[in-house]
């Protein structure tokens, strides 16, 4: 009995000790901190807090982001295709990408390159022709190997993204050659003889579609 009152005894006296101590380094790291009046101890002891209340306030900015114009934009004519065409949201929004990138880099409206997807592959990004024509928007490598050099050649028309570039380069440089969209469309399609324009007349509707969303979209936008 006597044995463990004295245990409890020398229990009790270590507790209060590092009470103690612990009371001691409160009031040494509350005299070293830099603050003024009665509200030092007060600022000491609700330090531990801030740091958790900044996080939570900082990832409430990160989840909140405003979408910009251009990805509303985007957004919408990626719904629209992949719902017309049955083609999944994550490939067309690669497609629309690219296109707005192609566009941006040729002078070469995205929403044309799009339409030109539509009529050519339907967007069948590994949609090949009889007579050698690949990809989306249906290039034939054997026309233009100075464009394919830097790619690998041929079968890099078989990837989206440089399918698009070299699909919009020439397009490009068909709307320069001959001032007009529609003889461009023509050209493109190896029909500038026909008489009736019926490529072009398809792909500029497919293109007055896509436009009634982008219309739509910018008006939400500034409204």
């Amino acid at each position: 009995m006597r044995t463990t009152i004295d245990a409890v005894a020398h229990a009790y006296a270590a507790l209060r000790g590092g009470l103690a101590l612990f009371g001691a380094a409160v009031i040494a790291i509350y005299l070293a901190l830099p603050v003024k009046g009665d509200d030092g101890l007060a600022s000491f002891f609700s330090f531990a807090d801030e740091p958790f209340e900044a996080s939570a306030t900082t990832a409430g900015m990160i989840q909140v982001r405003d979408d910009s114009a251009l990805e509303r934009e985007q957004r919408a004519i990626t719904e629209l295709i992949a719902r017309r065409y049955r083609v999944s949201d994550a490939a067309v929004a690669g497609f629309v990408d690219s296109a707005y990138r192609a566009g941006a880099q040729y002078h070469v409206d995205p929403l044309l390159i799009l339409a030109v997807m539509a009529i050519e592959s339907r967007y069948n990004p590994v949609a090949e022709s009889t007579v050698g024509a690949k990809g989306l928007m249906q290039v034939i490598g054997k026309y233009h190997p100075e464009k394919l050099v830097h790619f690998g050649g041929e079968q890099s028309l078989l990837q989206p993204d440089i399918n698009i570039q070299v699909g919009t380069r020439i397009l490009r440089e068909y709307q320069r050659r001959f001032g007009d969209v529609e003889t461009a469309l023509q050209m493109y399609a190896g029909a500038l003889d026909e008489p009736t324009t019926q490529y072009a007349a398809k792909v500029l509707a497919e293109k007055a579609r896509l436009e009634v969303l982008r219309q739509k979209a910018r008006r939400q936008q500034s409204a």
